[in-house]
């Protein structure tokens, strides 16, 4: 399975069952995984946003609108259209919606744990 749709629950084998524990302030998002990677696209509306650590490296790329992204000790930053964040292994991160914001995430490792999503296997 090569061509991903974000757009389409069917097609990618989308769980909308649960969202993680720790993205509860958080939309749901179309998330697929493999063993070692995972790519998902949200949406988050004004004031959304999401707070948490884990294992995973992960680049969060934006495609439209503006995030506020607060990484570690680094001072809060913003990131628009065509610009990413990225957020080391095990380092506290937190980003909050300034409009609506579409982004595609990217983690490796992925934690086991979430296995209710769609597989890209």
């Amino acid at each position: 399975m090569g061509l991903l749709r974000f757009d389409d629950p069917a097609a990618m084998r989308f769980a909308a069952g649960r969202v993680p524990e720790d993205h509860a302030n958080r939309p749901k998002a179309a998330v697929m995984r493999s063993d070692r990677l995972e790519v998902a696209k949200g949406v988050f509306e004004p004031g959304e946003g999401a707070s948490h650590a884990h294992p995973e490296e992960q680049v969060l790329y934006v495609l439209e609108g503006r995030l506020l992204v607060w990484l570690g000790d680094e001072p809060p930053y913003e990131v628009g259209p065509g610009e990413g964040s990225f957020h080391p292994a095990n380092v506290e991160h937190r980003v909050e919606a300034l409009e609506r914001t579409t982004t595609i995430s990217l983690k490796d490792v992925v934690d086991p744990a979430y296995h209710e999503h769609g597989a890209l296997t």
